[in-house]
């Protein structure tokens, strides 16, 4: 049974100026089974009602705040009310909004990183097993076909057993104090109070998250170099960071905002005992192949010879250049399927089950706190993660 209609979804956070809801908007509208129908896009009412007017939403489902939304959207008929909540805010916002949503028996599709403490993180967990709903974090890089086809190759034994682990992500846009002079995303992505951390949560996130995604490994111990290098910061703009993996691995992480001339170099290469991977995010239509002696290959995406979960999240052909949106889109297309499946009581295929869950968002909130202990004590930390029960 499929459901006869498109999905409906509400969002909190992305007003005016905002960077990453325009991309939210833009990932759930590229498969046309979703539509944006309610939203409280700034704590500030005449915002939101101005983002509502722009994107010509009915003014009586645009919201002054996210308490006003919920309550409302709840007390509305069945047939009317949104099924899902996007959320789109600063961090330190995303705790509370999802918490509200979940108990009034609403989805999340969520940015992350989820919340600013481990607290919070594993209350969802709670929350969301307690409620039974679907809530996918917006982990976009996991997204792209390639990455799934480098995921594939390694649960598949094509380069052996792992041993070596470097994941990057260079970028070099604070690199001066932009928090000063008046630019909306670097203030708060450098305050500590709405941000939680700041290159570590901003970007170092993300490289855990693909590294993970990857490999399947999770991290026993860590030792992070956490600094700011730009004078009068209050938050870390560079980390550095060496991993021992469960099962022997070694890894290298590196995440920086302050690498001038970076753009968003995020990069992955996989080291196993029978070859190796290597995927830029920056040239994301190829994954280079390099078989223990035998020439390299370059795999790319498109292609009949790819895994069938790569083909599946595949959507133009070959030589048609697919990217950030798309990756995007991906996850939300993979949560909506799953979402519809729970809406019409059936079970929802395999492949579309494989987007970031609250789960995965627990364990980057560990991480990126592990590696905040581990730069202020200058010293090799545990970082295995067990997760809460429920």
């Amino acid at each position: 049974m499929t459901l006869n209609r498109k999905l409906r979804y509400g969002m909190v956070g992305g007003g005016p100026g905002a960077f990453i809801g325009a991309v939210h908007r833009t990932a759930a509208a590229l498969d046309g089974m979703m539509e944006l129908v309610a939203g409280a896009f700034s704590s500030n009412p005449e915002k939101s009602r101005q983002m509502g007017a722009e994107l010509l939403l009915d003014p009586r489902r645009v919201y002054g705040s996210y308490q006003e939304m919920v309550e409302r959207e709840a007390a509305l008929p069945a047939g009317e009310r949104i099924d899902f909540v996007a959320i789109v805010t600063p961090n330190h916002m995303h705790f509370p909004v999802a918490k509200a949503f979940i108990e009034a028996g609403f989805h999340v599709v969520c940015d992350k990183p989820m919340t600013t403490t481990l607290e919070d993180a594993e209350a969802l967990c709670r929350l969301v097993a307690r409620h039974g709903v679907v809530f996918a974090l917006t982990h976009n890089y996991t997204g792209y076909p390639m990455v799934k086809q480098a995921r594939a190759m390694v649960q598949a034994g094509e380069i052996g057993t792992v041993r070596k682990i470097v994941v990057e992500y260079p970028q070099g846009w604070l690199a001066r104090p932009l928090e000063q002079e008046g630019n909306k995303q670097a203030a708060w992505r450098t305050d500590p109070k709405q941000a939680g951390a700041g290159a570590l949560g901003d970007i170092g996130s993300h490289a855990e998250n693909l590294a993970r995604y990857i490999t399947g490994l999770e991290m026993e111990a860590l030792c992070a170099d956490v600094h700011t290098f730009v004078e009068g910061r209050a938050i870390d703009d560079d980390v550095s960071m060496l991993i021992h993996y469960a099962g022997g691995a070694r890894g290298i992480l590196h995440a920086t905002q302050v690498a001038v001339g970076e753009e968003n170099n995020l990069n992955i290469r996989v080291y196993g005992t029978e070859g190796s991977l290597q995927w830029f995010q920056e040239h994301p239509n190829e994954l280079y192949y390099r078989p223990f002696g035998q020439p390299a290959r370059v795999l790319r995406r498109g292609n009949d010879y790819l895994t069938d979960i790569a083909r599946h999240n595949t959507r133009l052909p070959s030589g048609h250049p697919e990217a950030f949106f798309e990756a995007f889109a991906n996850i939300y297309r993979n949560a909506g399927r799953t979402i519809a499946a729970r809406l019409t009581g059936t079970e929802p295929h395999p492949f579309d089950l494989d987007f970031p869950t609250v789960q995965d968002g627990a364990v980057g909130v560990h991480f990126i706190l592990t590696a905040l202990e581990s730069g202020r004590r200058r010293a090799w930390v545990d970082a295995r993660y067990t997760p809460p029960s429920e």
